[in-house]
């Protein structure tokens, strides 16, 4: 089914004084806002560091383990739309736009003086561009954006009961950015990590990879082992403990 974007219709006014009051602009906010983000109106040259060149500031330069070689961002550049606002209406597309980053690989180990700097433009992918009403076109249905609420970062804590009576405890880690981590137990006492809440795995095996790879390191963590110095005549008294 072919979705037809069809003309506003005519409003007729009954009231009997006349509204003399210019309306504002109700979505100048939105507009602004967006055009704001990405600074599309601004030379490269003069844009500042907020919106989308903050993100991308925020995450570089980025080099390797032994800093040898640093990629460095430069700009971006956004390309007009592909398809128009109706013709992703009618073939279901999203309206969107193709980004692309300037950046520059250049080597800092003077054993590799024979490196030649690279500047290059690098297609990162496709961003959901605003119509001129203040909605988006995803898949074909236009829509709009809606706030919501976002959990601060922190660790929080819940406890819970099983059908069975057995009380379940949490612990969510949630960063300022990246993936979530949380921790849970079940019926049966074990503890399992779930990270950005996907399949589950036991938290010895989290541990493990960030390294506490032997089981005594990992008591050690939770005050769980104690050492104990006995004698062959004590022996028997320890054994068990």
């Amino acid at each position: 089914m072919v979705n037809q974007i069809t003309a506003p219709q005519e409003r007729i006014n009954f009231s009997s004084t006349a509204i003399k009051t210019a309306f504002p602009d109700f979505l100048d906010i939105q507009l602004k806002s967006f055009m704001d983000f990405f600074q599309i109106e601004t030379k490269p040259s003069e844009r500042s560091e907020e919106g989308l060149y903050r993100v991308f500031a925020e995450n570089f330069p980025i080099s390797d383990s032994r800093n040898n070689f640093v990629l460095e961002f430069l700009d971006y550049f956004v390309d007009p739309p592909r398809y128009s606002e109706r013709e992703c209406i009618e073939r279901g597309l999203t309206f969107c736009v193709p980004l692309k980053a300037r950046l520059k690989l250049y080597c800092t180990d003077p054993e590799h003086e024979d490196f030649e700097t690279i500047v290059q433009d690098v297609y990162l992918g496709t961003i959901p561009y605003m119509s001129p009403r203040g909605t988006f076109i995803v898949n074909g249905a236009e829509r709009i954006i809606v706030s919501q609420l976002h959990r601060s970062p922190g660790v929080f804590f819940g406890q819970s009961y099983h059908a069975n009576g057995t009380k379940l405890y949490s612990a969510r880690i949630i960063p300022f950015k990246g993936s979530w981590i949380e921790f849970a137990t079940d019926i049966n006492q074990v503890m399992y990590a779930y990270i950005d809440r996907k399949k589950k795995l036991p938290v010895t095996t989290l541990l493990r990879s960030i390294g506490f790879e032997r089981d005594k390191d990992i008591l050690e963590i939770f005050d769980l082992a104690e050492e104990v110095k006995v004698s062959k005549a004590s022996l028997k008294r320890s054994i068990g403990r």
